[in-house]
């Protein structure tokens, strides 16, 4: 279920701030969101894959900790990243 090296990689290079940045907030963000929307078709598939549940809920909170990092020291990047993920806002 993790993404393929293809894909990561354009998640990486619309997401990224500069040429070589793999780790920042939004980058992260972004493949998070993308592997929680594929957990998410999987578990549709398999209601009874409770292991993988619990992975996504784990995916989940990762993810709320780091929106809320990122709300707190840049909001207008949050903005902006929430938009392009189609993610609400909180």
């Amino acid at each position: 279920m993790a993404l393929d090296v293809a894909k990561k990689k354009e998640i990486i290079a619309k997401f990224a701030r500069d040429g070589k940045d793999t780790g920042s907030s939004e980058v992260q963000i972004a493949l998070l969101s993308q592997r929680i929307a594929d957990l998410t078709e999987h578990l549709k598939a398999n209601p009874k894959d409770h292991a993988s549940r619990l992975g996504l809920l784990k995916l989940v909170g990762h993810r709320k900790s780091l929106l809320a990092y990122l709300k707190k020291t840049q909001y207008a990047r949050y903005a902006k990243l929430i938009a392009e993920l189609k993610l609400k806002d909180r």
